[in-house]
């Protein structure tokens, strides 16, 4: 199983940092007290009583998969050729019984969120796949859990149990945690029993692990290793800031100081969705975007320096419908500022369909506020992350001047038409491509071949180039 870190509080004195080592050690070694009531009694910093309050909701989760045996032909210890297993497939001696079934098992980390309800989070790749399902409490009582719903792109899954008293971690307010901050991740490393470790909030909003995820993850020093996903990361009062997914790790697989965990906040909005509907039906906004960079603030003009660039409007979305266009820059989402492309994604990802929002953007200079509807999804993507700014010219593209009344799309257009677009170019990198019409460079109208070269060498390294495709605008950024 791959794992997960989290984060922590206030920052507090040096100390904490030897005595939080200290008390792994304690911890592993079977210690019932870690440091003396004299002790305590004099400052000594200890978290056994907040790990004794809050142990009992860090649950194993042990589960089953079926794995289907394939059947098999053999003589004298020798699998018999492809071509001669039909001729033996009626004499038992000579192959295995059909439809055999072996099990594997495997385990994981989970954690009771409500005591009531029995609510255990979890992660999807925990029990994906998996034909029963049990959790171990650490009391020593199990039960078989009900799979309430699973999303793979957060990587959450929500089960439920019924069980009587039940112990729960209550949610952190993900607003203050800081990078610096104490924490300490608990989980069941290697099948070995519960186990908890200590380390610090090493980053914030941690992204890039796969794209076609939902991304925010909390980074931790905190030691994850296999068995650890689902498991809790904690602050210092023993509120839940993430639940243990990832860990960077060599070849074998252990605990090298980087571990990521799903941030709190993230993960009430999915277990809600989860416990209602079974699985996370979201919504679409339907713009392809890229971040604001000082690059694409110098191409486009910008006069900001952080929010999503509208490279593409899907058609027949939400953001058609409110007005979007290519080339705005989306800076705020239902009043919450939007830093970049990621955070856009992982708002819009968020949300459910026929969810009402608004919408502040920079057109032209210009704060322009809008409402969109979300619209439908497969759920791979609420917003798509559009070509990066890549090395890539007009070599390798032939350009020519559109011709007044030429067929299909190209019929009124003014610009430079793309006739061909050599594979592989710098050209066809960024994304250019044969029958595209060039309408604009960093915003300026393209009506000429000589007025698009001259806006080209005026331009800076990374250009913006709007181009109209099949009769709907696209932005590029081209070098």
């Amino acid at each position: 199983m791959t794992e997960r870190t989290v984060f922590g509080k206030s920052p507090l004195p040096a100390v904490w940092g030897l005595a939080l080592a200290a008390l792994a050690a304690l911890l592993l070694a079977g210690q019932t007290q870690a440091v003396s009531e004299a002790a305590q009694a004099r400052g000594v910093p200890t978290l056994a009583p907040m790990l004794e309050e809050i142990s009992g909701a860090v649950v194993e989760i042990a589960i089953e998969r079926e794995v289907p045996v394939q059947r098999q032909f053999s003589f004298g210890g020798n699998e018999l050729p492809e071509g001669l297993r039909r001729y033996f497939e009626n004499f038992p001696e000579f192959n295995f019984p059909d439809g055999a079934q072996s099990y594997r098992r495997g385990a994981g980390s989970g954690v009771i969120v409500d005591a009531d309800e029995g609510f255990v989070v979890t992660n999807h790749h925990v029990i994906e796949r998996a034909s029963s399902i049990v959790v171990r409490l650490s009391d020593g009582r199990s039960a078989e859990a009900e799979l309430l719903g699973s999303d793979a792109y957060t990587d959450l899954a929500l089960l439920r149990i019924e069980l009587d008293e039940l112990v729960q971690i209550a949610f952190a307010n993900i607003d203050t945690v800081r990078v610096g901050d104490f924490v300490v991740a608990l989980g069941n490393p290697f099948g070995i029993g519960q186990t908890a470790t200590s380390g610090i909030v090493s980053a914030l909003g941690r992204s890039g692990l796969n794209r076609n995820n939902y991304e925010d993850f909390i980074q931790t020093d905190a030691a994850i290793n296999v068995g650890n996903s689902g498991g809790a990361l904690v602050d210092l009062e023993g509120n839940l800031v993430g639940i243990n997914t990832a860990i960077i790790s060599g070849s074998g697989g252990g605990n090298n100081g980087i571990g990521f965990a799903v941030p709190v906040d993230m993960v009430q909005a999915v277990i809600g969705h989860l416990e209602r509907d079974g699985e996370f039906k979201r919504g679409l906004l339907g713009v392809s975007i890229v971040d604001v960079t000082p690059e694409v603030t110098a191409a486009l003009n910008l006069e900001i320096d952080s929010g999503a660039v509208v490279m593409a409007v899907s058609p027949d979305s939400g953001a058609e419908a409110a007005g979007v266009e290519v080339s705005d820059v989306i800076v705020e989402l239902n009043g919450e500022a939007v830093g970049n492309s990621r955070e856009l994604r992982n708002m819009v990802g968020l949300l459910l369909q026929g969810d009402e929002v608004e919408l502040a953007l920079y057109r032209d200079g210009r704060r322009i506020e809008l409402e969109a509807k979300i619209g439908a999804s497969d759920g791979s993507a609420a917003t798509s992350d559009a070509r990066s700014p890549q090395s890539a010219g007009f070599r390798g593209a032939m350009l020519r001047e559109v011709e007044r009344g030429a067929e299909s799309n190209i019929s009124g257009s003014t610009g430079v038409e793309v006739i061909a677009v050599q594979e592989g170019s710098r050209a066809w990198s960024a994304g250019l491509r044969a029958r595209d019409i060039i309408v604009a460079v960093n915003r300026q109208t393209v009506e000429t071949l000589a007025g698009f070269n001259q806006l080209i060498e005026e331009a800076s390294d990374l250009v913006g180039i709007t181009v109209l495709r099949e009769g709907r605008e696209m932005l590029l950024l081209m070098r």
